[in-house]
């Protein structure tokens, strides 16, 4: 009965031991399957944090998409400022060959009608006609303005930040499009405006910021030996720099004068460029064919002529 008992005393303790082992090796798979698990949920949730922080730029620049059911033209782009300063480059020019206090004013956005033409060509000021090649009277204008004695350009139709929830012009430049698409988008551009000098971006803060697509653009306008102004509607944008590195002669845009469309804001910003171009020769400012700003101008040209500010064609200010 004593080796019975011997054996039956040393059975249990093996059984207890290997119990113990079990149990410690079930803790162990447990800490580990905790691990993995806390693990995959912090990397989920990493992953997670990047995909918000990347979509965070996007959703700045979103706008609210129009209502498909009213007609809505597209909006003129806001400009990076009213008043752009002079460039290390253009600070360097050497003495302009024009008389000395000279403005150029670029007149974008035409092209809807004959009316707005005549109105602005009744100022009797060499104005330069910036023409959207898809606006319904496009290559009427620009015939006319040319006929009349005034220079034309081509306004391109560019790519802006927000798009397509910003609305721009059918078959306007886009950073989707190939070399090839761009250079026969904006050759299409030139027979719609003939008699074009030079160009300029509608809207494009997107697409003026691109080196690589801003290129093609560059070299049509150098096979064509036209003028660039960089219309800056970002501060980033390369196309005063790029035209120059490519051999485009090019300039860039001192003031906007009707950001705001009320005749005393834009007989401000009118004085602001006779301001500039008193003290470095000359400015370029860019308008719209409002109301407000054919007002404007038929009450301030004359005064700012009679103080010896002369008005001139945008090519002969452009480097």
């Amino acid at each position: 009965m004593a080796r019975k008992n011997r054996y039956r005393n040393t059975h249990a303790k093996k059984g207890g031991r290997g119990g113990a082992v079990i149990l410690v090796i079930l803790i162990i798979i447990a800490l580990i399957g905790g691990y993995l698990a806390v693990t995959t949920y912090q990397e989920t949730k990493r992953r997670e944090t990047e995909r918000e922080k990347s979509k965070k730029p996007l959703s700045a620049e979103r706008h609210q998409i129009p209502d498909k059911t009213k007609k809505i033209a597209p909006l003129q782009e806001t400009y990076t400022a009213a008043i752009i300063p002079s460039t290390p480059r253009e600070q360097q020019k050497k003495r302009p060959m024009f008389k000395v206090g000279s403005v150029a004013i670029v007149i974008d956005d035409m092209g809807a009608s004959l009316q707005e033409l005549t109105a602005l060509t009744s100022l009797d000021v060499p104005l330069t006609f910036s023409v959207i090649p898809q606006l319904p009277h496009a290559t009427e204008v620009a015939e006319t303005a040319h006929n009349r004695g005034y220079e034309v350009m081509v306004h391109l139709p560019m790519e802006p930040k927000g798009y397509p929830q910003r609305r721009l012009e059918k078959n306007g430049l886009l950073l989707s499009l190939s070399d090839e698409e761009i250079d026969r988008q904006v050759r299409r551009y030139l027979q719609l405006v003939p008699h074009a000098a030079g160009a300029n971006n509608h809207m494009g803060s997107r697409f003026t910021e691109d080196s690589a697509k801003m290129l093609p653009v560059m070299l049509v306008l150098k096979q064509k030996r036209l003028y660039f102004l960089d219309s800056k509607t970002t501060p980033l944008s390369v196309g005063y720099s790029l035209a120059h590195e490519v051999g485009v002669k090019s300039v860039s845009r001192n003031v906007f004068l009707d950001n705001v469309q009320e005749v005393g804001a834009i007989r401000v910003q009118l004085q602001q460029a006779a301001q500039i171009a008193r003290k470095r020769g000359y400015a370029i400012a860019i308008c719209h064919p409002h109301k407000a700003t054919i007002e404007a101008l038929s009450q301030v040209l004359p005064g700012l002529k009679a103080e010896g500010i002369t008005f001139v064609k945008l090519s002969q200010v452009v480097e």
